[in-house]
């Protein structure tokens, strides 16, 4: 089972946040979802940051009541997806509400899509479905790639195909392929253009740089067939696994852009 739940939020009053809150916010969240934290060598879960329209100082974040704000946290994995879907937000006051470091959130709505790593598998790859050959992608909170003890903050479509391969491989029942098969994926897939900014975040108590914004990646249309569907489930499948590194602390979420009627 796959989950992505976004929840809406909002302020009563002129709240403010360090810029360092995601840690606190995500061991909230696990632990009022009974998730365990730090014993997995890939996490079962992504989770975003707090989005929206806020104002930025040095140190501090401050949400506005006239604004809504948006929490994404997707379950890679059966427990931590069933976790998610069971949290009823209706259960009892205060299951309506985030308390985080002083501020308080009302829930005040959550949509949730679900769905399995057998029906992706099967939609995009086993019934031969005509590929999509673009893909606008919206990364929405800071993104980057470990290489070695340095963070790169583009992106690379190798590494992205890399860490959406080795989260599928870990928890999906259909492996699709090694190291091999991002060679292949990065021959037959290119960026055709990009908007993006860099974007500097805190993580525990360091500092790393990433980037925000849109990308459009475009599958060549002589790639094989078989590696155009694989593309196509990788890329989808990055709406729930995030991208890159500390996709757990509110990095990498990914989003597909719906095309519009004129887009080309």
């Amino acid at each position: 089972m796959l989950i992505r739940s976004i929840w809406t939020l909002k302020v009563a009053e002129p709240t403010t946040l360090p810029r360092s809150y995601g840690l606190e916010l995500v061991k909230q969240l696990h632990q009022r979802l009974s998730i365990e934290m730090g014993s997995e060598q890939i996490p079962s879960t992504t989770c975003s940051s707090i989005l929206g329209n806020v104002a930025a100082s040095s140190d501090f974040l401050t949400f506005y009541p006239e604004e809504s704000y948006q929490l994404a946290l997707c379950g890679l994995q059966e427990k931590a997806s069933i976790a998610i879907a069971s949290f009823e937000l209706a259960n009892h006051a205060l299951e309506s509400r985030l308390d985080l470091l002083g501020a308080r959130f009302q829930i005040v709505d959550r949509v949730d899509e679900t769905t399995s790593y057998e029906t992706l598998y099967h939609l995009l790859v086993a019934a031969e479905p005509e590929p999509t050959y673009r893909f606008d992608l919206i990364f929405t909170t800071s993104t980057a790639f470990s290489q070695n003890r340095l963070h790169l903050p583009l992106p690379v479509p190798a590494l992205m195909f890399h860490s959406w391969l080795e989260r599928w491989n870990h928890f999906a029942p259909v492996y699709l392929g090694s190291s091999e098969l991002i060679d292949y994926l990065a021959a037959a897939v290119a960026i055709s253009r990009h908007k993006i900014q860099t974007r500097r975040v805190s993580v525990h108590s360091s500092k790393i740089t990433g980037f925000t914004g849109e990308v459009s990646l475009n599958i060549l249309s002589r790639a094989d067939p078989l590696l155009t569907h694989v593309a196509n489930l990788l890329i989808n499948y990055s709406q729930f696994a995030g991208t890159g590194m500390k996709t757990r602390l509110g990095m990498g979420q990914t989003k597909i852009k719906m095309k519009e009627k004129d887009d080309e």
